[in-house]
């Protein structure tokens, strides 16, 4: 499993990166992990957007979805000959937004549930309910020829199933937006509590993503390292970003 950063700020783009959204590829299968602003651009420097397999978004703030509008208006005015319908796996709560995922022609939306385990080519994938102020889910993804594991916590404020359902990741990628202090946060973890998570997991490697344009990210990272300890390698998002899992 191959994993590209195409964006890690959280709410808005900034200094010319963009909001969350990431690419993995397994075997020849390329899935876009949500698709904030800017994702589109970045995308184009890896991959050939009507050559994408699938889109899985974990909820509908903008920050998560910006760029899926024009990923759709690209592969309808750029097609291929016999270019597959793109299909786009999001959760049926929020019924204006699943419908937007489907354009005639170009993509389908697919629905899923809390309790779903969906196959999404090589991937197996499960779900969470996470801590935020619409529905929103963390992902579980396995790759099922080898095994490997990548979690995405999405957007929440601290939730202790995070650990169960993280446990023994190769990756873990978190929304860390705040340094320590501002715990149980209705939205977003803080640094103390992702490390607490990613420790209670007994994860391989963490990301920490979703980050806020307005603190001091070395201190984000050193008050996660001094949690989790020498064990796990601790890494900001960056854009482009790779990463073999």
């Amino acid at each position: 499993m191959k994993l590209t950063i195409l964006g890690y700020w959280g709410g808005f783009p900034f200094n010319g990166d963009g909001t969350t959204s990431f690419l993995l590829e397994s075997d020849g299968f390329s899935l876009l992990l949500d698709a904030g602003s800017g994702s589109l651009l970045a995308l184009e420097e890896h991959l050939n957007p009507v050559d994408l397999d699938a889109v899985l978004l974990t909820h509908y703030h903008h920050d998560h979805i910006a760029d899926l509008g024009v990923l759709q208006y690209y592969r309808q005015l750029m097609p291929k000959p016999e270019q597959p319908v793109l299909p786009i796996y999001g959760h049926m709560e929020d019924a204006f937004h699943f419908e937007e995922l489907t354009l005639a022609g170009v993509s389908e939306g697919i629905g899923y549930k809390e309790t779903d385990q969906v196959t999404i080519g090589p991937f197996s994938v499960t779900f969470l309910r996470t801590v935020h102020p619409v529905p929103c889910f963390a992902v579980r993804l396995v790759e099922r020829e080898t095994g490997k594991i990548l979690v995405f916590t999405a957007d929440s404020g601290y939730l202790s199933a995070l650990a169960d359902f993280a446990k023994d990741a190769d990756v873990l990628i978190t929304d860390t937006y705040f340094l320590e202090g501002h715990e149980n946060h209705h939205a977003h973890l803080t640094s103390k509590e992702t490390g607490e998570i990613a420790v209670a997991a007994g994860v391989k490697k963490l990301i920490l993503s979703h980050l806020r344009q307005d603190i001091e990210l070395p201190l984000l990272k050193e008050q996660v390292t001094a949690i989790v300890g020498g064990d796990i390698p601790v890494i900001l998002a960056e854009k482009h970003l790779e990463m073999i899992i």
